[in-house]
C-alpha cells in the first residue's frame, strides 16, 4: 500500500489516504519520495481549476526521492539512486514529437497528477523514461523544483536560441521568476526584472537581474522602449501586454510560462512592423531537464525554498496560496 494525502474534492482539505498500486509495470520505478515541491498547478489540479481533475487527487509533480524498485526492463536506473520526477511521467514514445526529442509535447504524454497519483505520498510510480538522476553535487533538498518551476523557465532558453548577447527580461519575480533570473545571468544575458514589489527588487537583483523595472508604472516600461530580444513572463493574470511588446526590439519576442487565463488583447501592427514574435511552452523533455540540471550544479542555481513537514501539508499549501512563499515549498518527511 502506498501512503498518500489526497483531497476527496475540489476546495478539500487534504486528509491521509491509502492505495493498492498493483503489480510493478516492467518498465516502471517506485520511487521513496523524500522531497517534493509545491507548485501552482498542484493548487490549480486540487482545486479543479482546468477541469480536468478526477477525485481521489494526490497531487506533488516535484518529486526527489531515492529508487526503492525497478521493473523487470529497466536497466538504466538502480535502486538507491537518487533521482527526480516532474509534470509527467510517462510518454507514448512513438509519436514524432516523441521521436524528434520532444517528449514534453507528446499529445498522450501521461501526466503525474492528472489521472494519475502524485508525490503527496511515501511512494510514487512512474515510467522510467520520466525519472531523472541528480547529478553529483546537486542538493536534493532543493532540487524539487527544478523539475517543473526550473526546466519551465530553462526550456525556452534552448527552443528559441537565446544567446549570452541577449538583453532579456522576466515579468514577475515569483516560484517561476527568480529561476529564470538565475538562468539566464548565468546563460550571460543582460537580466532585468519587471516585478510590483520594492522588496522584490532589491531580491531581484541578489538572485542576478543587472535591472529593475516597476512593472506598475507605465511610463517607466515606455521608457525602455526597443531595448529587450527576449522577455519571458511568469505571472498568471492579465497586464497591458501591448506596454510590454513595446519593450521588445524587431525581432523580439514575448515568452508566456504563467498560465494567464484571459485572453491576450495584442496590437497586432506592433507584431507585424517589427516582426515581433508571441509563444508559449510547457515543461521540457527528459533530455532538457537533465542538461538543466546538469547546468544548475555548474552555474550553482538553486530554488529558494521554504520546507514543511509532509504532515503540515495543508498548511504548506495555505502559505502558498496566501502569495507569501518565498519562493518555492518544499514537503519533507
Amino acid at each position: 500500500m502506498i501512503n498518500a494525502y489526497a483531497a476527496m474534492k475540489a476546495h478539500g482539505k487534504l486528509e491521509p489516504w491509502q492505495y493498492d498500486p498493483g503489480a510493478l509495470a516492467r518498465d516502471q520505478v517506485e520511487i521513496d519520495v523524500d522531497y517534493c515541491g509545491i507548485c501552482h498547478s498542484d493548487i490549480s489540479m486540487l482545486n479543479n481549476e482546468w477541469g480536468m481533475s478526477s477525485y481521489p487527487l494526490v497531487a506533488g509533480h516535484e518529486v526527489v526521492g531515492r529508487i526503492a524498485a525497478v521493473g523487470a526492463d529497466v536497466t538504466h536506473l538502480k535502486i538507491g539512486q537518487v533521482v527526480g520526477l516532474g509534470w509527467h511521467s510517462d510518454y507514448c514514445k512513438v509519436c514524432s514529437t516523441c521521436g524528434s526529442g520532444d517528449h514534453n509535447l507528446c499529445a498522450s504524454a501521461q501526466g503525474t497528477i492528472v489521472a494519475h497519483y502524485g508525490g503527496f505520498a511515501d511512494k510514487v510510480r512512474a515510467n522510467a523514461s520520466a525519472v531523472i538522476p541528480l547529478p553529483e553535487g546537486m542538493d536534493a533538498k532543493t532540487a524539487g523544483p527544478l523539475f517543473c518551476g526550473g526546466i519551465t523557465v530553462f526550456n525556452p532558453m534552448v527552443q528559441f536560441d537565446v544567446k549570452p548577447t541577449d538583453k532579456v527580461a522576466v515579468i514577475g519575480i515569483g516560484g517561476l521568476g527568480h529561476l529564470g533570473l538565475q538562468f539566464l545571468r548565468a546563460w550571460g544575458c543582460e537580466v532585468t526584472a519587471f516585478t510590483s514589489s520594492d522588496s522584490k527588487a532589491a531580491e531581484a537583483k541578489e538572485l542576478g537581474a543587472h535591472h529593475c523595472i516597476n512593472s506598475r508604472s507605465a511610463v517607466d516600461i515606455e521608457q525602455a522602449a526597443g531595448k529587450f530580444d527576449f522577455i519571458i513572463s511568469t505571472v498568471n493574470v492579465k497586464l497591458d501586454w501591448n506596454l510590454y511588446l513595446g519593450t521588445l526590439k524587431p525581432k523580439g519576442r514575448l515568452h508566456f510560462v504563467g498560465a494567464t487565463l484571459e485572453p491576450l488583447d495584442l496590437n497586432v501592427f506592433s507584431l507585424i512592423m517589427a516582426q515581433r514574435s508571441v509563444s508559449g511552452s510547457p515543461v521540457g523533455s527528459p533530455a532538457t531537464i537533465a542538461k538543466m540540471l546538469d547546468f544548475a550544479v555548474q552555474h550553482d542555481i538553486k530554488p529558494v525554498v521554504e520546507t514543511f513537514k509532509f504532515s503540515q501539508i495543508n498548511e504548506a499549501l495555505a502559505h502558498l496560496e496566501s502569495g507569501k512563499a518565498r519562493y518555492r515549498i518544499v514537503l519533507e518527511r
